[in-house]
Order: structure tokens, then C-alpha cells, then sequence
């Protein structure tokens, strides 16, 4: 970049989100996803009653059990809400697509979603990869093509299809051998925790230097990602697996250890998660950030966050409170209840409902919190409405 070229203000013009089917109840959940060994799970209304989810989507047939769409088929259907809400195609200079678990190792996601949407033509394609926090990164690429200037639109989007991994016959193996070994065919809790934590869905959000020209526009005035990888070991994972203390991934086991331990499946070592989440996404990072942007609560007017159950809610409040950053709980807004826990796709639902739902007014200040259990990572943005004159 020419560094004398002067930076542009960033806007997300629009959002759109995607949630494929109808919604699922928490009665149905294990009628759609199926039971792992063929025996319900032990575990599953305690761990609704704790995350206070009440309906989800899942990209699954409920009458068949067939996979409906694929994660880069979600991130396309939003993408293309964009389109039908007016963000011409053809103007898209860069488009930057997450999920924390995409359909293939290779190639990369992005390039699948942008093969769905023909209509954009040829663009710059980014893939970002990791849990919640890759959403934002993508976002945040979009949000540097524009400021730099190299690129006058750009459409960040986040999708997540967990039902994928989450069905019970993807457990099969691991149940037949446990019953090969005379032990009861049930998952461990590790695995069978995120199966009542994870949906599917998808958002998107198209972004450009010039605010809308009738309405709310949102003003981007950061973004800030920190990982503290250095500090903590791997909490959420996939295709790997934690043994003698040592991480090791899916390429160090043969196919028949694979498929007998459900490696590829996502696994949450629950006590490290619950022991660290708020320390190291929200009080060590957001200490550091207010003090370099000088924000104060005060200069909040809602606050988005997106965690990943309710039991967090309050634990949250308390972390806040804890560095003197406490936002009054009237000016939060979540839906986990209604869409459920879609992973990198949850910021991007989130911010597409308050857009359409909320009535903002030119000035307010929006403080949006991404936390990442993958190995403790977080993400806040401040973003501030402005109204076209």
C-alpha cells in the first residue's frame, strides 16, 4: 500500500443470515441427529437445562436423516441474501469465508463458496480457519480491503454444518468396538457434551467505504483479535487427539485408530474451558484493549455477545464487572436461545437480527465479544450506528 494513501472508514452495509430448515425443538434434537450406539444420551438434558438453548437448525432432513446442505452450500445461501437485499455481485472485490470445520481439507472453503456464487465473477478468496474467532477473522479482511482501499466492497461470511459430525452414526465405530470389548457403546463426555451445544448456520455481511444511503449503516471502528496459544493448551478440537499430555493430530494415526476413537469428531475438555474461558477472553484481553481505544463502559450502548451457553450469562457479567468494564444487562442482546450455538456463524446471526429487529440511532456505540475456547482466543469489535442524512 502507498503509505501516503489515507485510510477509509469501514460500514457494514448489510446482513443476512441462513439457518437451513425449520427449527429444531430441544425434544427432537436426538430424533434428528440420532443416538450414538443406539442408546440415548445420559447427559443430554443437563446440558440443555445448563445452556438455556431452546431451538436450533440443523442442515438435516428430520424425515430421511440425509444431510440437507454442506457448509459451504450455508455460507452461499447467505451470501446470496446479500444479493436479493442489493449488493450488486459483480462489484465484490473480495470475499473472506470461515467455519470452524469445513467439508474438505482441501481446497481451502473459500474457494468452494465463491464456486456457488458464479455471479461475483472473478475475486480475491480468503479462507479462515480455527472455532468462533475465524469468523472475525474473515470479517477483518474484509474490513482491511476496504479501509485500504485496494477493494471498494468486500463480503465477509462465517458458516458452520456441525450436524455433519455430530450424527450418531458417525459415533458407529467407536460404539461397535466398545461393544466388541464388552464396555457399554456410549461416547465420552468430551465428545457427546458438544453434541447438545452445536448447530448450523450461516451469516454473511457486505462492507464498503461508503455508509447506505437511506437508513443504519454500521460503522467499523476496530477490530481486535488475541491469542493466547503461548499461555494455554488446546481446550476444542477436531481430527486430534490429547494423550500422555502430548497434542497429536489425526495424521499420526492410522485409519483403523481413526475410526475406532471418532477422531475427527469435535471434543471439549469441559474443566479447562470452564476454569479459564472468562480470565483469557474477557478480563486479560479487554483490559488491554479499552486501554488502548480509552473506552469505557459507559460509552456502550449494547453489547453483543456471543457465547456459547447460558451458563456463561452471568459469569460473563461478573468478568466484566472484575476490570471495571460493567455493561448493565438491559443493554445486552443474544439470541443463542432461538438459533443456538452456530459457532463462527454466530457474531454474523447475531448482528443480523439486531440490525433488522433493533431501532438504532446515529451515534450509537455496539461493543460485540467473540470469545474461542480452541486454544483461548478472543475477539471484540466496536462498531457505531449511523444514520443516513
Amino acid at each position: 500500500m502507498n503509505p501516503n494513501h489515507t485510510l477509509r472508514n469501514v460500514y457494514i452495509n448489510r446482513a443476512a443470515a441462513f439457518l437451513p430448515n425449520a427449527a429444531v425443538g430441544n425434544d427432537e434434537m436426538e430424533a434428528v441427529l440420532g443416538m450414538a450406539g443406539g442408546l440415548p444420551s445420559r447427559v443430554r438434558k443437563m446440558i440443555l437445562r445448563s445452556n438455556a438453548i431452546e431451538t436450533r437448525h440443523y442442515a438435516i432432513d428430520p424425515v430421511t436423516r440425509e444431510a440437507t446442505h454442506s457448509c459451504a452450500e450455508l455460507a452461499a445461501e447467505a451470501v446470496k441474501q446479500l444479493f436479493a437485499q442489493g449488493t450488486d455481485p459483480a462489484r465484490v472485490g473480495s470475499l473472506a469465508c470461515a467455519t470452524s470445520y469445513p467439508d474438505q481439507t482441501m481446497p481451502g472453503h473459500g474457494v468452494m463458496v465463491h464456486g456457488l456464487l458464479p455471479e461475483t465473477g472473478a475475486c480475491e478468496v480468503v479462507s479462515a480457519a480455527g472455532v468462533c474467532v475465524a469468523g472475525m477473522a474473515a470479517m477483518k479482511h474484509a474490513y482491511h480491503a476496504v479501509r485500504t482501499g485496494e477493494h471498494a466492497h468486500a463480503v465477509a461470511a462465517a458458516s458452520e454444518a456441525a450436524s455433519a459430525i455430530m450424527r450418531g452414526e458417525v459415533f458407529q465405530s467407536e460404539t461397535d468396538y466398545q461393544k466388541l470389548a464388552d464396555a457399554k457403546p456410549e461416547i465420552g463426555f468430551e465428545k457427546d457434551f458438544l453434541r447438545w451445544m452445536l448447530s448450523d448456520g450461516a451469516g454473511a455481511v457486505h462492507l464498503s467505504s461508503r455508509p447506505n444511503e437511506t437508513g443504519i449503516s454500521l460503522k467499523i471502528h476496530w477490530i481486535e483479535l488475541l491469542s493466547y496459544a503461548h499461555e494455554m493448551p488446546a481446550c476444542m478440537y477436531a481430527g486430534a487427539e490429547i494423550s500422555d499430555g502430548l497434542f497429536k493430530g489425526w495424521k499420526t494415526f492410522d485409519s483403523d485408530y481413526c475410526r475406532r476413537h471418532s477422531l475427527m469428531a469435535v471434543k471439549q475438555d469441559v474443566k479447562l474451558l470452564n476454569e479459564n474461558i472468562i480470565r483469557y477472553t474477557v478480563e486479560k484481553p479487554l483490559a488491554q484493549i479499552a486501554a488502548k481505544h480509552s473506552l469505557k463502559a459507559e460509552d456502550i450502548d449494547w453489547f453483543l455477545p456471543h457465547y456459547s451457553s447460558g451458563f456463561f450469562r452471568d459469569k460473563l457479567a461478573a468478568g466484566l464487572e472484575n476490570i471495571g468494564f460493567g455493561i448493565g444487562q438491559e443493554k445486552w442482546f443474544t439470541n443463542l436461545a432461538s438459533k443456538g450455538n452456530t459457532g463462527s456463524a454466530s457474531i454474523y446471526i447475531i448482528l443480523e437480527e439486531f440490525m433488522r429487529t433493533f431501532k438504532l440511532e446515529n451515534g450509537q456505540k455496539i461493543l460485540c465479544y467473540i470469545p474461542e475456547s480452541g486454544r483461548f482466543s478472543t475477539c471484540f469489535m466496536l462498531l457505531e450506528a449511523v444514520e443516513a442524512v
